[in-house]
Formats: C-alpha cells, structure tokens, sequence
C-alpha cells in the first residue's frame, strides 16, 4: 500500500505523513459551538474528519481524537465585534446558558449519530477546562507575550511577531498574512482602545455586571478568549506536540492562527506538523450566510423543511454528496445535485447488496484475464487514492467503474468465472471496507426495517396484553388496522404470534 500523503496547510503541499510516535495518532479537530443548531456548513468538517479517523485506524494506527466542544460564552471572530452568543441565545429562549448549552450538543449529537460518525476519543468542553486555560495565560504573561487591561487580558502579537520572525516562524505562518498589512486593514471593534495594536487578540476579558458566564481569575471575574481554550485542550491531551490539527478553512485565521501562537510561547515549539483544512460549501454559487437567507440546518434537511429545499434529503444522502467532492474543494449544494447524490448512492449500495448474495467463486475454470486485472487494477487505484490526501471522490468513481461488473454477473451479461476467486473474494472485501468502515456509510433501509420491527413487537406485546385481560375490543382493533395496512397477525396455536405481509 503507498505511503499516506496528507496536503499540510502550514507547509501549502503535500507531505508523507509521519506520525510523531510511530504507530500511534494524536489529532485535535475543533469542534461546533453550542449556541445554536448546527446547519449544513456544519456537517462536512465532522464527516470529513470522521473519514480521516476511520482510514487512519483502517491502516492500523491507533488514534486518539479529540474533538472540543465551544461551550463559554466569548467568541472574538475575525472582522466582527466580541459577542456573547450563548447568553444572547439562552435570553431569547428564556433558558439557562447551560440549559441552552445541553439542548444543542444533545442536537449536535443526534445529528452526528444520523451521519454516522464515530464518536472521537475525547470530547472536552472549554468550561470544563477553565483552570487548564487560566493556567496556560498565566504562562504567556509571565514570558511577557500578553499584557492586562482593567481585568482583561490580551495577547500581544506585535512582540510575538517581532521575536519569532526571528525563528522563522512568525504571526501568520499558517494563514500567509502579513502582519503589517492586517494592522492597516483592521476594523476598529468594541474596547480596541484597550488594546496596544488592533490585532492583539483576547486571552480573557473581564466580565460585565450583566454577563452571566463568569469565572474567578487572578485578574477578576471574567470568561476566557475564543482561542485559548484549544491550545489549553489539545495541550492537555494530545501534549506539547501532536500529529494532526483539523477544522475547516474558516478556522486557518484567525482562530488556527492564534492558536499556533499561544501554544508556541507555552510549549516552545509548533503544536501539530500537520494541519489540514476542508473548503466551504456554497448553495447555488453563493457563500452561505443569515444576509442571503440560505443557511439550511441540519434538521431541515432531514425533513425537507425549508424555501430551498424541494424534498427532504437523508443523512446517508448528504454524506455520499460531501464524500462525491474532494475535502479541500469547494462544494455547492443545490437539490439536482442532492437528488444525483441520493440515486448514486443507492445505484452503489444496490450492486453491494447484490454482490453479497453472489455464489462464490469457486476455482474459475476460465478466468477472463483482462476483465479480472481490470478489477484489481481498480481495487488498488482505491488504495492509492485514499491515501493521497484522502480521496474519497476518486475511491467513488472506482467503485461506480465495479458496478456494471457486479450487475453483469447477476444478470449473466458477465460468467461467474470470469473472476478468479481471489478476485471475487477481495472486491467483496474492498467493497464492505470502502463503503462500510471507511467512507461510514451505512443501509438506511435496514435501520428503518429495525424500527418497522420493534414497532411491530411492540403492538403485538399490547395485543397480547389487552387480550390477557379480555379486553377484546382494543386487541381486534390493533389487529383489524393492521391488517388494513397490509399486515396480517395470526394467533398459532402454541401462543405465539404470526406476522404475514399482504
């Protein structure tokens, strides 16, 4: 199998992966702030991470992934005034900032079991680890890199700048900006007199009397900066120096940016070799954002609810359509390419379901040797796909090319022993790891057919428990409507309960 080869943003190319400590991955990949539903923007930078931690543990690694949960109530973005989303939120729903903090991570969740993504390794949240960030401002003021403001904190990148330039590794490392030109080009935003330059960035502020989110610290009662809390997480989990950073391009500045900085000052060296970003999805040509009236949540998608939307599209749907473009391409949703998306994907998992079912070869007699080398051939263009950078739009494309040869052999277009066993037996192989355990896509139908079957279960256990106690009109009832829907219940004579479908 080639060498996995990952497109590292902080170096702009492709690079051979190699892990730190060989056979072992640390990967920290920033995870959704809490103060809202999560929306289709949303969904790719989990799923495409998901794929990354699948294919890493398929090639044997064992991975630790860390996945943080923005739960404290300061976000500083780039270009926009410091606000506090959560209280905001919690005040328009009339909940409890922690009340409104559980109802979208249960929301978060639900969503991401409906895409299948494993769950990561770790999954700490910023107040959880409020000792750990004051700790490490604590560090960046004490090598004189940050500087306090009436009880605020700011990290001073001007110094930053000039000393680590020095290093080579200077304020926008990762994100090609210039610090003198981002001076120029700065907004002048709420409490910017405060600061010494306007690209210092928050560390902690000091809290209001109306802010209900606070925390003691040796500079007052105040809440932590955006981008302290994952230098302090990762740090704490994955150690001074790890392999992987994730999240989407959004992140590389400011948020990835500061946080190379924070990390390098406490730990003296870049937190993570490689750092990989996935690009924006679009809705039909245009960047998703509230101004447009475009951004579409992930519940709305489920059901179709939304002016866009012209039917609801599944989980399983909108992964195989992120999975169809390259992670670091841009990808533009509209319904006709969702609607692609939804038949292809069940055109593939048809011809899986039918190869399942396929006798096996047994000894070919006549293999057909252009045919069978075709088949290898397209099985180890896989392999080299996945692990150039990850993929997963050309790993399809393969899989789509095996199709008409599985659909052959069913249909006699194609003889059974046209492959030789080893064949037969690796493209089923490659197809349930490919479709199943790397690109986590699953049958819909199955975990509806469950559902179908425990609903079932369960009317038959009422009917049985109405008749235990004679009352026959409710037991007649569920069995004359079910029966008017094509289901048929037949008591057997040793107790039990038939089920017949009409």
């Amino acid at each position: 199998m080639a060498d996995l080869k990952v497109h590292n943003s902080l170096t702009r190319q492709k690079e051979t992966f190699v892990p730190l400590i060989p056979g072992r991955v640390g990967m920290y990949v920033c995870g959704p702030t809490v103060s809202g539903e999560s929306h289709l923007g949303h969904a790719r930078p989990f799923i495409t991470f998901d794929v990354v931690y699948r294919y890493l543990k398929h090639l044997g690694y064992v991975v630790r992934y860390v996945r943080n949960i923005t739960d404290a109530g300061h976000f500083e973005e780039e270009g926009r005034a410091a606000e506090d989303k959560i209280a905001k939120k919690a005040v328009l729903e009339k909940l409890q900032p922690m009340e409104l903090v559980q109802k979208y991570t249960n929301l978060f969740h639900w969503a991401m079991r409906r895409f299948n993504n494993l769950d990561p390794s770790i999954e700490p949240t910023a107040t959880g680890h409020i000792v750990e960030q004051i700790d490490m401002i604590r560090q960046i003021l004490d090598q004189g890199y940050a500087y306090v403001v009436n009880g605020s904190v700011y990290f001073d990148v001007e110094k930053y700048n000039t000393d680590f330039k020095a290093k080579g590794q200077p304020y926008g490392i990762l994100s090609g900006r210039i610090l003198e030109d981002l001076e120029d080009s700065g907004r002048d935003l709420d409490n910017q007199e405060e600061k010494r330059n306007k690209v210092d960035f928050a560390l902690w502020k000091n809290a209001p009397p109306e802010h209900i989110m606070r925390w003691s610290s040796p500079w007052g009662e105040g809440f932590p900066g955006w981008h302290i809390e994952c230098s302090a997480m990762s740090t704490k989990y994955l150690g001074e120096r790890f392999d992987i950073h994730g999240g989407g391009m959004d992140l590389l500045f400011p948020h990835h940016e500061c946080e190379i900085a924070q990390s390098t000052v406490c730990n003296h060296a870049l937190p993570a070799r490689y750092w990989l970003h996935n690009n924006m999805i679009t809705i039909n040509g245009r960047k998703m954002g509230k101004s447009y009236n475009n951004v579409i949540k992930l519940t709305e998608l489920f059901s179709g609810e939304h002016p866009l939307l012209e039917q609801a599209y599944s989980p399983m749907t909108i992964r195989f359509f992120i999975l169809q473009t390259h992670y670091r391409s841009t990808l533009d949703f509209g319904n006709e390419a969702l609607k692609a998306a939804e038949k292809g994907l069940r055109r593939l998992w048809e011809s899986y379901e039918v190869l399942k079912r396929l006798p096996p070869a047994t000894g070919a007699q006549d293999p057909d040797a252009a045919l069978d080398a075709k088949v290898q051939g397209l099985l180890d263009g896989m392999d080299e796909f996945m692990s150039d950078d990850f993929n997963t739009a050309k790993v399809l494309a393969n899989l789509f090319e095996l199709v008409p040869v599985v659909n052959g052999i069913r249909d006699g277009h194609v003889p059974g022993s046209a492959l030789r066993p080893a064949t037969y037996e690796r493209l089923l192989q490659y197809y349930k790891a490919y479709l199943e355990d790397i690109l986590g896509l699953q049958d819909e139908k199955a975990g509806d057919n469950q559902i179908l079957e425990g609903v079932l279960s369960l009317l038959v256990d009422l009917r049985k428990d109405a008749r235990s106690k004679k009352d026959y009109a409710t037991s007649d009832k569920i069995r004359n409507q079910l029966l008017e829907l094509g289901v048929l219940l037949k008591d057997e004579k040793d107790g039990g309960v038939s089920i017949t479908f009409n």
